[in-house]
């Protein structure tokens, strides 16, 4: 057993908390299959090692598993949805501990563009001219506890408006229960027509103060922009280094899922 050293590794009450959520192993199944080789909690250790530290898979220390194996491991468990699974479930479990219902009724939606690393394609990512970014945009919708709903990576040249049907939809089939979504005005006009019209959710928007300079506390959008720098602090969403969005969206989920 590696001994455990770093801020990112699991404590013991985590651990008890995340193994039950993760997929039954393959030799436990009645179809069967070999034994893992590697205790899973070292799996889940590295992971987090990658996206606190923000480190190249192949730079992992050595005590932890084979880069290999740890990719392995991210890649089919982001496929399978258990990223979002544990996400779902935890924020359910604070939702609960602040006295608050498991499922809330309104969120808040923003958008972050971030630079990219020269390995991810060109077909992937944009150039965003409000901001003057070149790169990958992320769409985050969070709760009004800051606690994220869904993410969304897009290349940076996506309208805001235009990814956020995308998003509202899937946040609707995955949360019938909001009915009310905060947002930057860049979010009004049509789309909060077109999201009363199908999806029957209301946008409500929250513009700056005519004349503000400089920095201005936003009411209810304040909430997911200090989401959007909390999961910052993990070194591997700074900057956008994987080379699928789909794995951007983990990264920032696993984020998520390992604030404290």
């Amino acid at each position: 057993m590696r001994q455990r050293r770093f801020p990112s590794d699991t404590s013991i009450g985590e651990w008890a908390l995340l193994e039950p959520l993760l997929p039954t192993p393959a030799c436990q199944l009645p179809t069967g299959g070999h034994p893992e080789k590697w205790p899973r909690r070292a799996i889940v250790d590295a992971i987090r090692y990658v996206v606190d530290t923000g480190c190249k898979w192949r730079a992992l220390p050595a005590d932890f598993p084979p880069f290999q194996t740890v990719f392995g491991f991210f890649s089919r468990w982001r496929a399978a949805g258990i990223f979002n699974l544990i996400r779902d479930q935890f924020r359910r479990q604070v939702r609960r501990a602040m006295g608050a219902s498991p499922h809330p009724v309104a969120a808040a939606i923003d958008s972050q563009s971030v630079k990219v690393a020269a390995t991810v394609p060109r077909s992937t990512s944009g150039f965003d001219p409000g901001k003057k970014i070149p790169g990958r945009k992320r769409h985050i919708v969070c709760d009004m506890k800051g606690l994220l709903l869904f993410v969304m990576v897009t290349p940076a040249d996506t309208h805001d408006a235009v990814a956020a049907k995308e998003v509202l939809l899937r946040v609707r089939l995955m949360h019938p229960q909001i009915a009310v979504v905060w947002a930057d005005s860049i979010y009004g006009g049509t789309l909060t027509d077109w999201a009363k019209s199908f999806l029957n959710l209301t946008i409500k928007t929250v513009s700056r103060p005519e004349g503000a300079k400089g920095f201005v506390l936003l009411p209810r959008r304040w909430v997911v922009e200090r989401s959007l720098a909390w999961w910052l602090h993990a070194r591997r969403n700074a900057r956008d280094y994987e080379t699928r969005p789909e794995h951007s969206e983990a990264m920032l989920t696993l984020a998520a899922i390992t604030l404290r």
